[in-house]
């Protein structure tokens, strides 16, 4: 599309993560970019959301996922994100309660009812541990690590120290957890890509479910967590350490469509 359009958006977000989401099935988006994209995700220039994703036409499956950090830079996987784009092709009728989609790091499985969407996450093989966190990969990297009093934490200050000074030019998401009951958790989270606090984190909750399983901080195989804009749950089955029929299930929810000046 040409400079000057009026771009057709929808906004989602799934506990508090907020996205602009583009159907862009005639391939009239430009992926390449990133100041535009990134302005589109800008809270006070532009429309304002946590990242960007299309929704494009994929031969065997229902759809392709294409996410864009607010940055303006292509991410790994994102699982709020996938939540709200399945509760999207919903809505334009490409689905109806199940999907099959292919996004970054392979094939995802769905369902939706009303506004809950569970998603399938890829399988975990490997959870390293160390004295003080932990690290594993759920389509995007995780550091996950225990604390006191998350709520006072200074998530901005500690997160970023770790996201450059640890894991480097590249990163980590890096996430701060704190048990509050038997088989319950919160959770905050700092992303990369945004270079800030996220109101919540997808593959950072589900990277924490399994951090606290094998840290032995619960024995279930389905473990509720609290984000700052509200509660997920993780479900998986586990075997010799590795983790498989992964999936975050919450609610995932349509805000409003809109059209802006690109």
């Amino acid at each position: 599309m040409q400079k000057g359009e009026l771009l057709t958006f929808y906004k989602y977000q799934g506990t508090g993560n907020d996205f602009v989401i583009i159907d862009n099935r005639q391939n009239s988006f430009d992926k390449s970019d990133t100041e535009r994209i990134a302005f589109l995700c800008d809270r006070k220039f532009g429309i304002g959301a946590d990242g960007l994703i299309l929704l494009e036409n994929e031969e065997t499956v229902d759809f392709r996922m294409v996410y864009f950090n607010s940055d303006g830079n292509e991410s790994s996987m994102c699982g709020n994100g996938g939540r709200c784009i399945v509760a999207f092709a919903k809505k334009l009728g490409i689905i109806d309660n199940q999907a099959k989609f292919i996004a970054i790091d392979g094939l995802h499985h769905a369902e939706i009812h009303d506004d809950d969407v569970s998603l399938s996450m890829k399988d975990v093989a490997e959870v390293r541990e160390k004295p003080a966190y932990f690290f594993l990969n759920t389509g995007s990297p995780h550091h996950v690590q225990l604390v006191n009093e998350l709520d006072s934490f200074n998530v901005y200050e500690e997160g970023a120290r770790l996201r450059y000074g640890l894991y480097g030019k590249k990163g980590s998401n890096i996430n701060f957890v704190q048990q509050v009951r038997d088989g319950a958790f919160k959770i905050r989270t700092y992303e990369r890509g945004v270079e800030n606090e996220t109101l919540s984190c997808g593959t950072g909750v589900t990277a924490a479910a399994l951090a606290m399983h094998r840290a032995g901080k619960v024995d279930a195989n389905e473990i509720g967590i609290e984000t700052q804009g509200g509660h997920l749950s993780v479900a998986f089955t586990e075997e010799n350490g590795t983790y498989t029929s992964v999936r975050l299930n919450g609610p995932a929810k349509f805000i409003f469509k809109g059209e802006i000046a690109w």
